[in-house]
């Protein structure tokens, strides 16, 4: 697959560069940017894939996090793509800063008109793993993801539906149980279905619908899917600052994953961070230690 190279900057003694292709899941141009660290002159080295939050391009965090130099020391490719298809001129993408452009969420869409473009998880799952393993000094064998808010939904759920795949798995401010909170909901039944309100909860097929649908929507749900895992052993890591609005408001539900991961006995380092928001600057204060604990298991 051919890649068309936007920017190259010398960084920390490797290289921040954005790329651009035409994706075959998305069916639609996208940018992805990677940063190589000195080492993958001489090495396959491995990789660590970042999941943005809503609204977020391929630019937020190479700009923003400030987690060049951990990268350069600890040998780590960082690959973060944007977060949803752009330009498929699908009615209604730009009208919401939550669904549609900028807000892919990390699924993939089942419901018209979005089911032909907007399949952000086997993009990230797939497609783009393909694409740097084929392109750059990429050690297959030792990934790990992590992301921010709507990211650290993404991160979350690709590690628990594909146990053994990724080392391990960090996030900041995650949406941890989106069946549950206003920004999931609306997601989930614009790209996988109706809205359940108005489900009818009487008669023998309506049920029967019922509980595969909610079945199947609960397959991108981090809580639901931690009360099934059972692979591999995956050392989360989530960082959440005490002072974000999102939290609350209600969009993010750490406890309700924290329990659920408890109950399932899944190790899982939950840090609740004073004074601090939902904001790069937070994201920037611990992007070190998230780094720290990728390296850790990816050189294992």
């Amino acid at each position: 697959m051919a890649l068309k190279q936007i920017s190259s900057n010398k960084c920390f003694d490797g290289f921040q560069k954005v790329f651009e292709h035409d994706s075959l899941e998305l069916k639609c141009k996208m940018k992805f940017a990677i940063y190589l660290p000195p080492k993958a002159e001489n090495a396959k080295c491995p990789v660590v894939y970042w999941l943005s939050g809503l609204t977020c391009t391929e630019q937020n965090f190479i700009t923003k996090a400030a987690f060049h130099q951990a990268a350069a020391e600890n040998g780590l490719i960082v690959v973060a793509p944007d977060t949803s298809p752009r330009g498929c001129n699908i009615e209604g993408e730009d009208e919401s800063w939550d669904f549609g452009t900028g807000a892919g969420f990390y699924v993939n869409a089942t419901e018209d008109p979005w089911k032909s473009n907007y399949r952000m998880y086997s993009y990230v799952v797939d497609e783009l793993p393909h694409l740097i393993n084929g392109n750059f000094p990429a050690d297959p064998d030792r990934i790990s993801i992590m992301g921010h808010s709507m990211g650290g939904h993404g991160a979350l759920i690709c590690a628990l539906k594909n146990p053994g795949k990724y080392k391990t798995v960090s996030a900041f401010a995650p949406i941890c149980n989106p069946l549950q909170c206003p920004w999931g909901q609306k997601a989930f039944t614009g790209y996988l279905g109706s809205d359940i309100k108005k489900w009818e909860p009487c008669g023998y097929y309506s049920c029967v619908f019922y509980f595969f649908f909610f079945f199947f929507l609960k397959a991108y749900d981090a809580t639901h899917l931690v009360k099934t895992y059972s692979g591999s052993q995956l050392d989360i890591l989530i960082d959440q600052g005490k002072d974000d609005q999102f939290l609350a408001a209600g969009q993010l539900l750490p406890d309700n994953f924290i329990a659920a991961c408890t109950e399932r006995k899944i190790p899982v380092v939950f840090r609740l961070q004073e004074g601090y928001d939902h904001s790069y600057f937070f994201i920037t204060s611990f992007i070190n230690d998230h780094m720290k604990h990728h390296a850790k298991y990816l050189h294992a």
